[in-house]
């Protein structure tokens, strides 16, 4: 019984410490936006999402802002809402 429980010690301490040198810094993978990329005004970003030669901002307001790497408004896409039941 002794040596069960000190195995299930060590193998969760071995667990653990994996865990927490194998698992990557959240802050590192964020990637870096242009710093010269603008919403237009009273537009607030809800998400952010980026693609080969593009990035999408996902607004407040129902609207899909494309731009282009370099921070230049591309396209703007409204959001239709749902139709009612």
């Amino acid at each position: 019984m002794i040596t069960l429980t000190i195995t299930m010690i060590v193998g969760v301490i071995t667990v653990v410490g994996l865990l927490v040198t194998r698992m990557p810094d959240g802050r590192a993978l964020a990637p870096a936006l242009p710093p010269n990329l603008a919403l237009p005004e009273g537009a607030k970003a809800q998400a952010v999402t980026m693609g080969t030669g593009w990035i999408g901002v996902v607004t407040t307001d129902n609207r899909i802002l494309i731009f282009t790497p370099d921070g230049a408004l591309r396209q703007e896409l409204q959001i239709a809402p749902l139709p009612a039941n």
